[in-house]
Order: C-alpha cells, then sequence, then structure tokens
C-alpha cells in the first residue's frame, strides 16, 4: 500500500502550536539536559574522590563515551530517515533511546560501593548511546512538526528555554546537598540520579504522545555511504550553518573552560564557584523568548548574524575586568545570559530549511541526517575550545595549581577569556552573513515540495491499466 506523500513528507498545516503542545514534545529533552552537565562536571570527580576509581581510567572512559557518541549521531540520523515501523521513523529511536539513557543514567548515578571500572564503562556506554540516539531523533523530528519558518525558530526556541531550565534545576542540586550533607559526593549523585528519573519517564511518554510521526516508508535503495556524505559536504548552504555553529560553541567552550579560574583566581571569590554558572543560566531562561521574536522579526539568517556579533561585543567587553571591576563580570554575565544559545537556536532551526531544500533539488530526505552532522558539529566546537584555550592559557604561565600566578599570566587568562569567545562568535557571524535561504525563498521550496507531492499522490491513486 503506497502512502499519501502529503502526510509521507510532513505536508502539515501552516499552524501556531501551541506552548503546551511544544512542551510537551520537548519534555524528553529534559532528563538528557539535566543529566548532561552532572555527568560531565561532577560524576568523573565524584568516583575518583568518594569511590576510589583512578582518575585516568574515568578520563578513558568517558573520552571513549564522548568519541562514540559523537560517531554515534550521523548514523542514527541516517538510519532514522530510513527506519520502516507502525510507529514511525523517530519514536523508535527516542523510545530505545531512552531505555538505554535510563539505565545508563541509574548505573552512574547509583553507583555501588565497592563499584568496578565495568560497571562504570557499561553505564557510560548505555548514557551516550542512549542520549545520542534521543536528541537525534528528536531534533530530526521537531524540523518535520511544522513546515513554516517562523513556527520551526518558535520550536527551537522552546528548546532552548527547556535547556536553561533543566540547567538552572540541576544547578541547584549541588547547594541543596551541601545543606543537607556538605561533601557527601555519592548524595549529590543521588540528587541528580533521583532528578533524571523523576523526569525521564514521564518526559519519554509525553513526547512519544505528542505530535504525528511520519509514517513508514520502506526504502528501496541501501543506505550508502558515500551519498550521505555528498549529502553533508556537497551542500554548501549546510556547511556554512555547521561552520557557524562549530564557532558558536568553540566560543562557549572557552569562556565555560576558562570562567572557574576567572572568579576563583583571578578575583579570588571561590564562594562564586558555582553560584555564578547559577546567575548567568538563570537569566538564560528569558533568551528563548527573546531570540524567538527576534528571529520572527528579522528572518533567521539576519538574526543570527545579530545574536553573533552581540555576542561577541559582550565577550569583548571582558577584556576590560581589573581584579577591581567584579561588577563588570556580572553585568556581562547577565547580558550573556539574555544572549545565551540564541545563535544555536537559530542556526538548530535553519538546518530542517535546508533539508527542505535538499529536498527540493534532489528528491531525498535527508532532515535526520542534517540534524546528526548539526550536533557533531556542536561536539567538535566544545572539543577545539578545551583544546586550543587550556594550552594556551599555560603557555602564557597561567598555573591554576600554584599558590601565586604572575600579573602577566593571569592579564593572559582574561584576555583568552574574552578575545577567544569574541573572535569565535564573529567567525559564526561571518559564516551566515547575507545566508539565501529566507522565509520568502523558503515558502517558494514549500510550495514546489506540495506541487509535487501532489503529482505523486495522484499517480499512485490512479489504477494501473
Amino acid at each position: 500500500m503506497l502512502h499519501d506523500p502529503r502526510t509521507m513528507y510532513g505536508a502539515l498545516p501552516a499552524r501556531r502550536l501551541s506552548s503546551a503542545r511544544l512542551l510537551r514534545f520537548s519534555a524528553v529533552a529534559i532528563p538528557v539536559i539535566a543529566a548532561a552537565q552532572p555527568v560531565m562536571a561532577y560524576v568523573p570527580a565524584i568516583l575518583a574522590k568518594d569511590y576510589h576509581v583512578p582518575l585516568t581510567t574515568l578520563g578513558l572512559v568517558f573520552l571513549v563515551g564522548q568519541v562514540l557518541n559523537s560517531l554515534l549521531d550521523p548514523v542514527i540520523g541516517a538510519l532514522s530517515d530510513r527506519t520502516a515501523s507502525r510507529f514511525g521513523r523517530r519514536r523508535p529511536w527516542i523510545a530505545g533511546g531512552a531505555v538505554a539513557f535510563l539505565s545508563g543514567a541509574t548505573m552512574l548515578f547509583f553507583p555501588p560501593a565497592e563499584v568496578a571500572v565495568p560497571w562504570i564503562a557499561t553505564g557510560a556506554l548505555l548514557y551516550y548511546v542512549g542520549a545520542s540516539s534521543i536528541l537525534t531523533a528528536l531534533l530530526a523530528w521537531s524540523g518535520e512538526i511544522s513546515e513554516d519558518y517562523n513556527e520551526r525558530t518558535r520550536i527551537a526556541s522552546t528548546f532552548t528555554l527547556l535547556s536553561s531550565c533543566a540547567l538552572v534545576l540541576t544547578l541547584l542540586l549541588p547547594a541543596v546537598a551541601d545543606q543537607l550533607r556538605p561533601n557527601d559526593g555519592p548524595l549529590r549523585l543521588h540528587l541528580f540520579g533521583a532528578l533524571v528519573l523523576a523526569v525521564g519517564i514521564p518526559g519519554l511518554l509525553l513526547t512519544l504522545t505528542s505530535e504525528q510521526d511520519r509514517p513508514a516508508v520502506s526504502a528501496r535503495t541501501p543506505l550508502a555511504l558515500r551519498d550521505a556524505l555528498h549529502a553533508v559536504f556537497g551542500n554548501r548552504l549546510l556547511l556554512r550553518v555547521l561552520a557557524s555553529d562549530t564557532a558558536v560553541t568553540a566560543g562557549q567552550g572557552v569562556r565555560t573552560a576558562l570562567l572557574l579560574f576567572v572568579v576563583t583566581i583571578y578575583f579570588g571569590k571561590p564562594e562564586w564557584a558555582a553560584g555564578f554558572f547559577l546567575f548567568q543560566y538563570s537569566f538564560g531562561i528569558l533568551a528563548g523568548p527573546i531570540w524567538q521574536r527576534i528571529g520572527t522579526a528579522l528572518g533567521k539568517g539576519r538574526a543570527a548574524v545579530l545574536a553573533e556579533l552581540v555576542q561577541a561585543a559582550i565577550n569583548f567587553g571582558l577584556v576590560f575586568l581589573t581584579p577591581d571591576r567584579f561588577w563588570l563580570l556580572l553585568l556581562l554575565a547577565f547580558l550573556q545570559g539574555l544572549s545565551q544559545g540564541s545563535g544555536n537556536l537559530l542556526l538548530r532551526s535553519i538546518v530542517a530549511d535546508v533539508a527542505d531544500l535538499h529536498r527540493s533539488a534532489t528528491g531525498e530526505e535527508r532532515v535526520g541526517l542534517y540534524y546528526s552532522v548539526f550536533s557533531v558539529s556542536q561536539k567538535l566546537g566544545g572539543a577545539i575550545a578545551v583544546g586550543i584555550a587550556l594550552p594556551l592559557v599555560a603557555a602564557f604561565g597561567f598555573d591554576p595549581a600554584a599558590a601565586r600566578n604572575t600579573p602577566d599570566a593571569l592579564q593572559a587568562l582574561v584576555l583568552v577569556f574574552g578575545l577567544g569567545p569574541a573572535l569565535a562568535h564573529t567567525l559564526a557571524a561571518i559564516c551566515v552573513f547575507g545566508f539565501p535561504l529566507n522565509a520568502e525563498r523558503h515558502a517558494e521550496i514549500r510550495r514546489q515540495l506540495r506541487a509535487r507531492d501532489d503529482v505523486f499522490a495522484h499517480a499512485s491513486a490512479t489504477p494501473a491499466e
């Protein structure tokens, strides 16, 4: 039986989805986002300190997990585009990923007292595989639940809003743990795990029952690596978006990697170590709605350029920090919070439009693949940031373990902290400056796709003679 391609390819009405429906659709992302920060920042440190697992072993386990996570994204994206099941294309990957993710998170956040390396390695493997499957399929699905150019920006802004809320909630837990039992690492892990499990299963059920997934379409040709690579590297607009997002995340990564050094060593305020992230992310809750409106008013391409130039200016302001200007750091963190993730959400929304253009030109469905390589660009940007920022400040003589750093070393720390992100965000703006895929062009692409699907539907409905 042939499906009507107007349904098959998601030719959904250009309607405004209610905020409640968008939150319900995005719900499964909350536990994944809530777990990400603790797994990266707390789990290795607590396992080393309180469970006496060698730090080198932990580093290797989580490095392998991150690499596997990055390699899996394109594979899952390409396979989910071609998945044939009665539940749709994206739902099976989200459901299966959730089982792996929740199992891995349980193992990492509730380890036995005498935890062994195989337990940690298995937990990390399940966690990373599950998180990759959930987010890759969910992002691809998010590009399909609406055809509307501006509605896609609104969908992406919902992800940004939920990310900020989940981060704020997660960052509150260490403060709660310190009030109950200071320096109790296992308690922190258990609180993180309880949060993830408490929102994980309800979030999964809400997402899976929220929106229409595209009907299954059996692939007529085998999955070809060469075709997938050509669909990515032969698409200049996609490469511009990927380059811009890599620069965005690199700038964010430099700032994140050096922030605690600036707060605790340059300013000598260790009491702000945990609170500063909470301060900035709290204002980040407002960023999604603000930049969604700007994107609607200016168009996604121009709004992305503006977002990156704003962030470049904010980060450039950091070079004017002095040890007696902690107020300036707080002010810039406030402004950074209001623009937090602005470029990411606009670029994420553009990916679905680029996938529409590709299908219009080739007839190939690549939205899952395109969102998966978008995820890889984000991870690549973060890796680049850590790989450059930390060695660079060390080369200038900064040593976080030293009793006292020289004024030149501290000045170099501040310059890298400010100029690194400023240059990265400027590069991100350059990559998408003059982006040609605006609302009018996208509307024409959607008209072409509907006309083609109508012709195909009419031919499929006509009995063969």
